[in-house]
């Protein structure tokens, strides 16, 4: 019996050098979960033994199981925005000619038709978004990244926040005009942008009318105009041109509640460029003050942009792809998704640092990282290999030592029986 036992020990501590040797080898392999060999005793059917089980002696060691360990690798810095390592749990979810797999390798880039993938081709799969940056829910599907340009959004809003100098007067030059810088105390001036894209320059002007009172009107492209609330007026004479609206202020210099029940002014402006006209945008002046102080322009927002094209994206911590554009612009376009299983250790190895679902390992949990138990992504970042080469080392030293006493133990029955076989 003793050379069963001696051999299944030798064949224990191979496997054992076997999985060390595959942990070093992967010791600088990206997402790589080191390996570890678990054993079993092995006894033989206490029921042909006399005397029952307190004098058994087993048979040797098997193998029970190889268990990987997923614990976190340490995460490293890299120059590919599309290097991806996640923090905590969790596995990417790839898909790769409809057959769906698992991994931890975060080393991803774009192929020629725009779909994010691995070293091996598979596809990255999350959450897709509309044009406008909403995201889907439900089953996961491989992440495209769309290269079209982002589509204008025509001017619908303006916030203003001046302050109107209470110390100026009246003008002496009646009636206003835009070329004539005597017939109003102030003004200024914003871009907006029509339905295609295109930007016109917008003028407000500021005529003081009374001790608390003030005129606003406007210009577009230089060209006056008659900002008549729900009509395009048409360019003016001089003389003629009707303001936009009426702000008065209170002795504290804030908007009396006349004014702001008025608010948002709407301003009408014609536009001849093929979109639509004419251009509306209401136009808010909420906060407006009148002080004793010099004319100021603290916020001039208005909410338009033209079209612009997709410079670069970044992935954040939830996974979610934002898009940057040249119109200055950002717009999600996806967002990764990440899985968990209840029984990791179940999982199928395929090589390729990827793993399979299997009945052990449970169905897949997915989820947008950070959400539930799984980790946080970090962008051009990867997640080396938890394998502990130190260690690995020493275990290398340990099993060497099992294969020789194991060794041993074949050779000293092999000279018991030499000594039997030599009895006269």
């Amino acid at each position: 019996m003793s050379f069963q036992q001696g051999l299944s020990g030798l064949n224990a501590a191979s496997k054992t050098l076997e999985a060390i040797g595959n942990n070093v080898a992967n010791a600088n392999t990206v997402g790589f979960k080191q390996s570890q060999i678990q054993f079993a005793d092995v006894f033989a059917s206490s029921s042909s033994f006399a005397g029952g089980g307190g004098s058994t002696i087993g048979t040797g060691v098997r193998v029970s199981k190889v268990a990987q360990q997923f614990s976190q690798g340490n995460v490293t810095a890299s120059n590919n925005p599309l290097d991806l390592a996640i923090n905590g749990g969790g596995f990417f979810r790839m898909s790769k000619g409809g057959e769906v797999s698992f991994g931890r390798n975060g080393q991803f880039q774009l192929d020629k038709t725009g779909y994010i993938v691995n070293a091996s081709g598979a596809r990255l799969t999350g959450y897709s978004a509309d044009v406008n940056g909403k995201l889907s829910t439900g089953t996961p599907v491989d992440i495209h990244i769309a290269t079209a340009d982002l589509a204008p959004h025509a001017t619908e809003k303006i916030a203003t926040l001046l302050n109107l100098d209470s110390r100026n007067v009246t003008p002496t030059t009646t009636p206003f005009a835009i070329d004539d810088p005597t017939s109003f105390n102030s003004a200024t001036s914003v871009s907006v942008f029509d339905t295609l894209g295109n930007s016109h320059v917008l003028q407000t002007y500021y005529v003081k009318t009374g001790a608390s009172s003030w005129d606003v009107y406007g210009a577009a492209d230089e060209q006056p105009l008659n900002f008549t609330p729900g009509s395009a007026g048409p360019p003016v004479v001089p003389g003629t041109q009707t303001p936009i609206g009426q702000l008065v202020f209170g002795p504290d210099g804030a908007l009396d509640a006349t004014t702001t029940a008025a608010m948002p002014f709407t301003a009408t402006v014609p536009v001849a460029t093929g979109a639509t006209n004419p251009l509306t945008i209401a136009m808010d002046y909420s906060g407006t003050t009148q002080f004793g102080a010099q004319f100021s322009v603290n916020t001039l927002n208005q909410d338009g942009y033209a079209s612009g094209r997709l410079s670069g994206f970044k992935v954040g911590g939830d996974g979610e792809i934002v898009g940057s554009y040249t119109n200055g612009k950002f717009n999600t376009l996806g967002q990764v998704a990440l899985a968990s299983f209840a029984n990791p250790n179940g999982l199928q190895p395929l090589g390729d640092n990827l793993w399979s679902e299997t009945a052990d390992s449970g169905a897949p949990l997915v989820g947008a990282p950070g959400s539930g138990s799984l980790g946080e992504l970090q962008s051009s970042a990867v997640e080396d290999s938890n394998v502990d080469l130190t260690a690995e080392l020493v275990n290398m030293i340990t099993a060497q030592r099992i294969y020789q006493a194991n060794a041993q133990t074949i050779k000293t029955m092999d000279q018991a029986m030499q000594t039997l076989v030599n009895l006269r």
